[in-house]
């Protein structure tokens, strides 16, 4: 018999592919795929997961054509400040076009995760109904879909594992009843290993849902929402033990109480979940409840409390008991007071949120500096925090630089414009600038309170691994933005609104904008001519105009730029222009 010895191009595409196959960080493969054209085919060929962090930056037909083995797919849409109500409604990040090609060209996919896109009922019906074997969706602050869609997944995914809707809007049409989704997944024993649906605003077959769990021995992740019940929440942890994640629904008074009968020993059935280390809930809390809490506390690695407005004696009852606690997410009305508790005893604490009761301007806030400062001195491997307060100053700011130098998110959100230190009455740049100095991992940051160009000159200098930043009300002039764009090299999502900054500054990102992935700016100075030299300047950038009304005025409300393989969208609303 003839042999054929394979060519040598051949033999190496080969091995490069088995070594790709151990590559698992987008980023390494982005850089493995830049290397020279057989380099570009083996990453393409052996990618099983695909991220795609602009659903407008790539369309769905160029994706699924180069990548054609592609098993989990991640696809984000609309930009963070859509969350503040920035954005006009039906602005876009249609998961439509997408749903179609991955059908068509995944019938094997797995898993979708989604972020900030509109999806349809007809958009989920379309996955469930063409990949037999889909078993993971996840969607988060997502709108468009309802029960109906819902009901199509459960019912048509018989394989499904993981069904997460986190922060989305699960919409009822007027002419619509809502439908028992619940009741939709298979009468048999589930593969389900995550079911999350806290933020579905309506209620649920209960009786169906206490069903499902019983027969799904995987589930790991339960997260339920208000319309469920303490005593329900008891019946659920009897018959699922084995959560490692849970979120409790409401976590107020049960029926039991209202028409007398005894309530269950609650502190027994989470003492009999041996395994739980994540959790979260507690929507419409009765704080008298909190103690049946306590048994898991000292297993506790994650506590969300963000829904929970309790105070700070109610909160030091729980929080004393979490040596092991990693995440924490509370509400302003624990105070400083109990942050101090956090400090001293939670250690090994690596992120921490800290959201506010009452955000508006005119209002003292409970929680301060004197929280900030205790956090850093106590909580000395924190890498991540996003504190709202309303009064901070510049040395509470400059300690945590310096007590927890391995901070890789910092986002100081002082509520009200133009806050100086209250002690000092200085700008808060010094507090900000020791940020960018000291933690040398950091790669986000926020800014909030008074700024002058200063801090853009620190953050353009020191923040070189800076890869998110925000800014809102702050800087002097153009300089402070020239600043940043010369100087952080690695900057790919740059967020600013209500700040100073015109033509000038944004033509001094020019050699910059092709390696980001957005630039958004909102009520700042630039007018329509200077974006559209800009424009010019750089073809394969889109640059989005966002007026609230219909006009060819000269004032930009709002500049949207992101780069785009494939050109200007074609599914734009009214309110947008797309300058060319």
């Amino acid at each position: 018999m003839e042999f054929h010895q394979p060519l040598p191009d051949q033999v190496l595409e080969n091995v490069l592919e088995n070594v790709l196959h151990f590559l698992s960080s987008r980023h390494d493969r982005n850089a493995a795929s830049l290397v020279c054209r057989s380099w570009y085919r083996a990453e393409a060929i052996t990618r099983s997961d695909l991220f795609i962090g602009n659903c407008y930056a790539v369309s769905p037909n160029r994706a699924t054509t180069r990548f054609t083995r592609v098993r989990s797919i991640t696809v984000k849409g609309k930009p963070r400040f859509s969350d503040f109500d920035l954005m006009p409604m039906n602005w876009g990040a249609h998961f439509s076009p997408w749903a179609i090609a991955l059908s068509k060209a995944y019938p094997w996919l797995e898993k979708i995760h989604l972020k900030r896109m509109s999806v349809t009922d007809d958009d989920l019906a379309v996955v469930a109904e063409s990949i037999a074997g889909f078993q993971e969706l996840v969607l988060v602050c997502c709108e468009g879909f309802g029960t109906r869609g819902l009901a199509t997944v459960a019912g048509k995914c018989r394989v499904l594992r993981v069904l997460e809707l986190v922060d989305s809007v699960v919409e009822v049409a007027e002419d619509e009843e809502e439908v028992d989704w619940i009741s939709c997944f298979p009468e048999s024993q589930t593969h389900m290993e995550s079911l999350v649906f806290d933020c579905v605003e309506c209620p649920v077959n209960f009786g169906a849902l206490e069903k499902l769990v019983a027969r799904s021995p995987s589930l790991k992740k339960l997260r339920l929402n208000s319309y469920v019940s303490i005593s329900q929440l008891h019946r659920l942890m009897q018959r699922a033990p084995q959560l490692t994640h849970l979120g409790t629904g409401s976590f107020s008074a049960s029926e039991a109480v209202a028409i007398g009968d005894q309530e269950p020993d609650y502190a027994s059935v989470f003492a009999a979940c041996r395994s739980l280390v994540c959790l979260s809930g507690f929507r419409e809390i009765l704080a008298d409840y909190l103690p049946a809490i306590y048994p898991v506390c000292t297993n506790l690695t994650s506590l969300n409390l963000s829904y929970a407005d309790i105070n700070a004696e109610q909160f030091k009852s729980v929080i004393c008991h979490c040596h092991k606690l990693q995440a924490l997410w509370a509400l302003d009305s624990i105070c400083d007071e109990g942050l101090q508790a956090v400090a001293a005893t939670c250690k090994d604490l690596r992120e921490l949120r800290v959201f506010p009761v009452n955000a508006r301007e005119e209002s003292e806030g409970p929680v301060s500096e004197v929280g900030l400062e205790a956090i850093s001195q106590g909580c000395r491997k924190l890498e991540s925090i996003l504190f709202f307060c309303q009064r901070m100053t510049n040395a509470a700011v400059v300690a945590m630089s310096k007590n927890c130098p391995d901070l890789v998110v910092f986002r100081l959100c002082i509520i009200g414009r133009y806050r100086t230190d209250p002690v000092t009455h200085q700008p808060m740049d010094e507090g900000f600038g020791a940020i960018v100095m000291n933690c040398k991992k950091l790669t986000r940051l926020a800014v909030s309170g008074l700024l002058t160009d200063r801090v853009f000159e620190y953050i353009g200098r020191y923040g070189k691994l800076v890869r998110t930043l925000s800014v809102a009300f702050a800087g002097d002039s153009d300089m402070g933005l020239k600043y940043v764009l010369e100087g952080c090299s690695n900057l790919q999502k740059l967020e600013i609104r209500d700040s100073p900054f015109g033509d000038e500054a944004f033509r001094s990102g020019l050699h910059h904008y092709y390696n980001m992935r957005f630039l958004w700016m909102s009520s700042c100075k630039l007018t329509r001519q200077g974006c559209q030299e800009v424009a010019r300047a750089l073809p394969r950038l889109v640059l989005e105009v966002i007026n609230s009304e219909e006009n060819e005025a000269d004032d930009i409300e709002i500049l949207y730029m992101y780069r785009s393989l494939d050109g200007p969208r074609d599914d734009t609303p009214k309110v947008v222009t797309i300058l060319h």
